[in-house]
């Protein structure tokens, strides 16, 4: 790898990328920690291939990442982008993801629509914050075999030596295999600068045993000078041994042992065939481009590790394919020839052009202006939402590559590339685009379930116009909010990934579609029962002239198991209570069971037994009959204990092992009950628990606190039950009914 970038052909600031065979792309991925320095790389990337023309520019001054506004006012990427390059003859799509816990989804995407991953670890930040949220991406993408590849930024500002961090890379990633992650190149120091941090001024190639100097803002080679070859070679021979470890070749490392030289093509031949298997991940530096200079430090390495060592779309299995109504089809190959199955990774809208798909062509050639059939549930759980499978043919309108706020047009986009798609209504992230005359299904990728409620309302009239429209179309741009109307609350809740995604939500209806909305508090769905049996009698009895009310009723309120709901019983005898009038009796006692007797919350689990009651000839009616029912059931309920009843979730925590104890110790401490604990894969434990619903409104932000970004939890209903008494006396109080 280390020679390649003499016959590399950067791109044309201002063109578009195109390929016209799979073999021709790469899709990769950057995946890292908030502020380790993806969005930066990237840049540096598009700098070294000739794809702008200055650092963060490109020719016509418009920045390389699509940063909204509220991208710039955060200071942190919240979307995932795409930027097209190319290099050595190849297109190479690089995918921007956030590395904010709260955008996961965006980062789901973009592992869908890549075949390797290049994982960005900072050396300003604590060897922890690798260990966190970094490290489920990496075992995800190691049980699909993604192939992966690990570059070091901030090396100007380590707080961790590059050796260190290697190691600690090693530890996390390598799991039972260490030497799986190793280092190809080590970084090259100047003389320390005025902070006291020694600038990187290049690269040492272990394979090549060459200096790569960048720092007359080009790339040149030299050799290494003697007193730096004892830490080269040991460094080297590491390397090898874990190249030839992994090498297909079983005589290699026989050779090797017994004192054989193993020539360079030989090993960059095997590095190039483990990456790409996914069993190898090469450790590379990488900094960006100083002021005036061409290439940013470790760029042309990396590019040429992409290009060489990272797959093409021709070496992944695609996902399986159905037809729309579930019946198996073959595998599809990513063959530009085939049938045509595409599939939405992302869904944006541009207040000029409309809604913007970013498309993954598994399979055939997309062309615009041909008709697609799309179709998909989304990614939305469809038995849970009502999201039913949906179909429509539709026209493809413009097809572009994107580059920043600038859309170059293409004409067709072949099987393995990526592209944008414009004005496609009905289709929603996840779905798939096929021929309209062999409609096809993806299996969908799988989306984390938004656990942080927000509640709303429409700040104004005019907002509240528009309320529903706009959350629609936030909804189907991102398949990690959930939309639910709460009956039982009267409110309307959007289940977000936590507080930023919130805030990002909150500023997109405001920007985007015009829409100011208020957050109140959340409520839960509280009920109440009789603790014990009761009786009560109503009487509504008005004479004031003219038509009066007469109406009287005895009724008898028992308890009952959970989940009974409410039974009228009728033991009216002897006519006290006319026949006509028992209906009316049971509508009022069931209308005021609906409004609560106590604290405004629906009545449950009783039975209400009418005994007797008196009727007047002429001023009894079905109205007064009713009125008279529930003040008896109000009466029955002053006379006795009514409990308030609130929601109890089954809860399911998984989280590193040294973590279990603060999770077990907060759990206990929101009234949880700790059920059971069991031992899950990578040193993490299961914690299943049962608390109530009050107590967890914000638990996916406290978690990722007291686990440091490691854990994972769900929730699903269990039942209601009784409230203890101190806190049922705060909500009818008015100060605890709200999470």
């Amino acid at each position: 790898m280390g020679d390649k970038a003499k016959n590399a052909h950067p791109g044309a600031a201002g063109r578009a990328t195109t390929a016209d065979q799979p073999a021709s792309v790469r899709n990769v991925v950057l995946v890292g920690h908030s502020g380790s320095g993806k969005t930066t790389l990237i840049e540096a990337l598009a700098l070294t291939a000739g794809a702008v023309n200055r650092a963060g520019r490109v020719e016509d001054g418009a920045t390389i990442s699509d940063y909204d506004e509220i991208e710039h006012r955060q200071q942190r990427s919240v979307q995932l982008s795409l930027v097209p390059v190319e290099w050595g003859g190849y297109k190479v799509n690089l995918l921007d993801t956030p590395g904010y816990a709260d955008f996961v989804g965006e980062l789901r995407a973009g592992l869908r629509a890549a075949d390797a991953a290049l994982f960005v670890v900072s050396a300003a930040q604590e060897p922890e914050a690798v260990a966190g949220a970094t490290r489920a991406v990496w075992e995800e993408c190691a049980a699909v075999g993604m192939p992966r590849a690990i570059v070091v930024t901030h090396l100007e500002t380590a707080r961790t030596g590059y050796d260190e961090l290697t190691r600690v890379c090693g530890d996390i990633f390598g799991g039972d295999d260490p030497d799986a992650v190793l280092p190809l190149y080590l970084p090259q120091y100047g003389a320390p600068g005025p902070d006291g941090h020694p600038p990187v001024t290049g690269l040492v190639g272990l394979l090549t045993r060459k200096i790569f100097d960048y720092s007359s803002g080009e790339r040149k080679e030299t050799p290494p000078a003697p007193e730096q070859t004892p830490l080269i070679e040991t460094a080297r021979n590491r390397l090898i041994e874990g190249i030839i470890a992994e090498s297909e070749d079983e005589t290699l490392m026989d050779r090797y042992l017994s004192g054989a030289d193993i020539d360079l093509g030989t090993l960059i031949a095997d590095l190039e065939k483990a990456v790409a298997r996914g069993i190898f991940h090469p450790v590379l530096a990488a900094a960006p481009a100083a002021d005036g200079a061409r290439q940013g430090l470790g760029t042309v390495e990396l590019l040429d590790l992409i290009t060489g060592g990272f797959p093409t779309p021709l070496e992944p299995e695609s996902p399986l394919v159905t037809t729309p109504q579930g019946a198996p089809r073959p595998p599809i190959t990513c063959d530009p020839g085939g049938p045509l199955v595409a599939e939405v990774v992302k869904t944006t809208s541009d207040p000029y052009v409309g809604r913007i798909s970013l498309v993954r062509v598994f399979s055939g050639t997309l062309r615009s202006d041909e008709t697609v059939h799309v179709s998909g549930h989304g990614l939305t759980d469809h038995r849970r939402d009502g999201h039913d499978l949906h179909e429509a043919n539709e026209r493809v309108g413009a097809l572009s590559v994107p580059f920043g706020k600038q859309q170059r047009p293409l004409g067709q986009v072949v099987a393995g590339d990526l592209a944008c798609v414009a004005k496609l209504s009905r289709a929603e992230t996840g779905d798939t685009l096929s021929s309209k005359d062999d409609p096809l299904l993806m299996d969908p990728w799988t989306m984390p379930d938004p656990l942080l409620p927000l509640a709303i309302q429409a700040h104004s009239k005019a907002d509240e116009d528009k309320l529903s429209q706009g959350l629609s179309r936030l909804v189907a741009e991102d398949p990690t909010m959930r939309l639910e109307q709460n009956r039982a609350t009267r409110q309307v809740v959007l289940w977000c990934l936590g507080e930023a995604h919130a805030d990002v939500a909150l500023e997109r209806l405001r920007s985007r579609y015009g829409v100011q909305v208020d957050v109140v508090p959340h409520k839960v769905s509280l009920r109440e029962t009789f603790g014990e049996p009761a009786a009560g009698r109503g009487r509504h009895v008005k004479q004031s002239g003219g038509h009066g009310q007469y109406a009287i009723c005895e009724i008898r309120v028992e308890p009952l198991p959970a989940g009974s709901g409410i039974e009228f019983v009728d033991k009216v005898v002897g006519g006290a209570v006319p026949r006509q009038f028992i209906p009316s009796v049971e509508k009022g006692v069931r209308a005021q069971a609906a409004r609560g007797v106590v604290a405004g919350y629906p009545l449950v689990d009783i039975r209400i037994t009418l005994l007797d009651g008196k009727a007047h000839s002429v001023d009894s009616s079905d109205a007064a009959f009713q009125t008279a029912g529930g003040l008896a059931l109000r009466e029955a309920a002053a006379d006795t204990r009514i409990h308030l009843l609130e929601p109890v979730a089954e809860v399911r925590v998984l989280v590193s092992d040294e973590y279990v104890g603060p999770v077990m110790s907060d759990l206990s401490g929101r009234r949880g009950r700790v059920v059971g604990t069991e031992q899950s894969s990578g040193s993490r434990t299961l914690v299943r628990a049962e608390v109530p619903e009050i107590e967890i409104g914000r638990y996916a932000i406290d978690l990722r606190s007291i686990s440091h970004g490691t854990g994972q939890f769900s929730r699903a209903y269990a039942r209601h039950e009784p409230m203890p008494a101190q806190v049922a006396d705060k909500v009818r109080e008015g100060t605890g009914a709200a999470v």
